[in-house]
């Protein structure tokens, strides 16, 4: 039992040594790339609304006056700091849009991955257990189908059956007006706030306004673990200790279900920390679709106004969390399956 828990310490600092490379070639990427573009962000966002004189101020206030390297070394060492700038067109900090308006993103993005989870790994345990059956037909063709279908297509369509022609959910906002204003925001996750506060009125209305967003993005991600789940457990079906089970005389619903359902989950923990990159993508298309007042709504805004600082910043800190949640799920993927760390 030591041995296994040394492995398993070995493995995670192992993961942490060859993440922080990565970092710094991503932050790398980042900072040059914004630099690209001629001229510098303060001139691309504010030329022709201020005087040369005042644009000159800026840049200077900004740093942009200064040799790229030393530019760069300052990037690094603020990023190390969670300082990442301010923006240009509000003069906000980069970090009150990403703790304000991610909480939005993360509310949506957490839920649309238990969908995903949920729907993916039930369709594809069904399919999985009647192989080339009608049932397995059509769970396949599912998951091919939403998997394909552009998110804003599913979601301008979820918006005009759930919305307009049936009326069950609203089709935008993250919450009613007026609950947005009276509700007491400590987190910026409403859910989390409603349930602190006792507001239970307040926590179905944005639970109301959560479906649709949620639920198509969800279902774009969940179209990737219907189809790894149904390989997985097909191939697992195959296993000698399966053959065993079955030749015990044990009941085919318990074999599948606590024998190989098991064993056809572990790639899927490794896929959900490859998919979240994909989901914070989707997730600015959901956002503009239902208007959802996300990070990805304001990266839009601030793309839309040129604003290259808070892009910059905004790209930054996502990256960081991707790496975090890959480096995370790796490390309950070795928890889980011993051999991942060897």
């Amino acid at each position: 039992m030591a041995k296994q828990s040394t492995s398993l310490r070995a493995y995670l600092l192992t993961r942490i040594a060859l993440a922080i490379p990565m970092l710094l070639i991503l932050l790398t990427l980042v900072f040059f790339l914004m630099r690209v573009a001629p001229g510098d962000p303060i001139s691309a966002a504010l030329g022709g609304r201020l005087t040369q004189e005042e644009l000159d101020r800026r840049r200077a206030e900004a740093g942009y006056d200064r040799p790229l390297a030393v530019q760069y070394v300052d990037y690094l060492g603020d990023v190390a700091t969670l300082n990442f700038g301010e923006t240009i067109v509000d003069n906000r900090p980069v970090t009150e849009v990403i703790v304000q308006n991610g909480a939005a993103t993360l509310e949506l993005t957490l839920t649309a991955m238990l969908i995903a989870v949920g729907v993916g790994v039930s369709i594809g345990l069904v399919a999985g257990r009647h192989r080339d059956t009608s049932v397995d037909f059509a769970g396949r063709m599912f998951g091919i189908v939403i998997y394909a279908a552009p998110v804003f297509f599913l979601g301008f369509l979820a918006q005009l059956v759930f919305g307009k022609w049936l009326g069950w959910f609203p089709t935008s906002g993250r919450a009613s007006p007026i609950v947005t204003f009276e509700l007491e925001t400590k987190t910026n996750l409403f859910i989390v706030d409603s349930i602190i506060s006792g507001n239970w009125s307040a926590l179905a209305d944005v639970l109301r306004h959560l479906v649709l967003p949620a639920t198509v993005l969800g279902l774009v991600i969940g179209g990737v673990f219907i189809r790894l789940v149904r390989v997985n457990l097909i191939q697992t079906l195959k296993g000698d200790y399966i053959e065993a089970a079955r030749a015990r005389g044990i009941e085919e619903r318990s074999v599948v279900y606590h024998h190989a359902f098991k064993n056809a989950l572990v790639p899927v923990i490794t896929v959900i920390g490859l998919q979240f990159a994909l989901l914070l993508s989707g997730a600015v298309l959901t956002e503009q679709t239902f208007n959802w007042p996300g990070i990805g709504s304001e990266l839009v805004r601030y793309l839309d106004n040129r604003d290259y600082i808070a892009v910059q910043g905004i790209i930054t800190f996502t990256g960081i969390v991707v790496i975090f949640v890959s480096v995370f799920i790796d490390f309950v993927n070795a928890w889980v399956d011993p051999r991942v760390r060897y």
